[in-house]
């Protein structure tokens, strides 16, 4: 009997606790007027970011937080600092995001959702976040094993960071009857960014970023600053001169014997439909060169994915040349030729140095060339990023290619 009554205390002390616990993170939240989740399977961090910078700019004070390539916590000053992680990463760590918030006094708060996991996307959102803006920049058929079977299932996943009497906005267009269905569950608005509003952003608004950025990307963005009354134009100004995240599409170019050789970082992106329309919109918006050079980093235990970007990647913009590095390439390579790639287009370059693919991209073409790197970073991808880094300059290149391109 006595353990039975110190095993019952034991359970009403720790009831107690967390009610407590969660009394206090309430009170936490209501000192944050705005609360913004973002979630997505794509571009998060960047819209993330984006938001953030805007609302910074419309001078609100805006903490806010990444998980993407490097997690970070980002301050109303603009500076950010590393999210230290005793142990892999927790839901629970959003609830110390949510009290350094409140300690600087911020108004908004723009978090990044970091559960996969149905579940734990719900949770996150009813009990951690209770966001007054919900944001959803993309669904897309990635992380099945845990969201799927279906797109349409990480739609719905994706619907549980939906706000609850609050404001949603998306750019996704094929699922947004999902979270029609969820709106009306949770007595939101929906906001939904189409063409209409993605074409609004001209070469010139693109063009004061120094990394290539999404223009669906930024629409969703300017519309959530707009909403929350900060002018385009302050809240665009904001977005130029904010530290973009780690994964964007980043370009450096170098000069080797006269010809310009310009490197766009597209590793970030890790499934076929993303890194096609990053292939597809860096062709089309920088037309200046006269090779443009897909090179795809792949690995021996990564094969599924090797075989899918060799049958998505002819369905693009074609290239004028494929170059393969990394491990186990002849798998892409024998299912690209399978589709009808030009074998005098290929080349497996598994075994050659860093510096002689280069060498060879720079031989092959006559003024210059644009080469985007997909596929993995690990390995050969990172060396290539580190090849172009420390050789080439990151300016704002955009500029007069928008230019030319608008």
């Amino acid at each position: 009997m006595d353990g039975a009554l110190v095993l019952a205390g034991a359970s009403a002390l720790l009831s107690g606790l967390g009610a407590l616990e969660s009394h206090l993170h309430n009170r936490l939240l209501r000192k944050i007027s705005y609360r913004i989740h973002v979630n997505g399977t794509r571009g998060k961090s960047s819209v993330t970011r984006l938001i953030a910078a805007g609302l910074r700019a419309g001078g609100i004070a805006t903490c806010a937080k990444t998980t993407g390539t490097v997690p970070r916590m980002i301050f109303p000053d603009g500076t950010e600092y590393p999210v230290y992680r005793p142990s892999r990463s927790n839901i629970i760590e959003q609830l110390r995001v949510v009290r350094a918030a409140a300690a600087c006094q911020a108004q908004a708060l723009v978090i990044e959702c970091m559960a996969l996991n149905p579940q734990l996307q719900s949770v996150c959102e009813m009990k951690i976040v209770k966001s007054t803006h919900g944001v959803v920049t993309n669904a897309r058929a990635d992380h099945l094993d845990v969201m799927g079977p279906t797109e349409v299932d990480v739609a719905r996943a994706m619907a549980g960071t939906m706000p609850v009497r609050g404001k949603f906005y998306t750019a996704e267009q094929d699922h947004l009857g999902v979270f029609d269905m969820a709106a009306r569950d949770r007595g939101s608005e929906v906001n939904s960014i189409g063409d209409e509003e993605v074409a609004a952003v001209t070469w010139s608004d693109l063009s004061g970023f120094a990394h290539i950025e999404h223009p669906d990307n930024v629409a969703l963005a300017l519309k959530v600053c707009q909403d929350l009354g900060v002018p385009r134009q302050t809240a665009l100004e904001g977005m130029w001169n904010a530290t973009p995240d780690a994964g964007v599409l980043q370009m450096y170019s170098v000069r080797e014997h006269e010809k310009e050789i310009a490197f766009v970082n597209g590793f970030a992106a890790n499934d076929p439909e993303s890194t096609g329309q990053n292939w597809n919109m860096v062709v089309g918006r920088f037309t200046a060169f006269d090779q443009r050079v897909a090179l795809f980093n792949c690995r021996a235990d990564r094969t599924d994915r090797s075989i899918q970007l060799a049958d998505a990647c002819l369905k693009w913009q074609p290239a004028d040349r494929y170059v393969l590095v990394g491990s186990a390439t002849d798998v892409f390579a024998r299912r690209a030729l399978a589709n009808g790639m030009n074998p005098g287009r290929l080349l497996s370059a598994e075994r050659l140095p860093t510096e002689n693919v280069i060498k060879n991209i720079e031989q092959q073409a006559n003024t210059s060339a644009m080469v985007m790197g997909m596929g993995n970073i690990a390995g050969p991808g990172m060396q290539i990023i580190d090849y172009f880094r420390s050789r080439g300059n990151q300016s704002r290149r955009s500029t007069p290619c928008y230019a030319e391109a608008a």
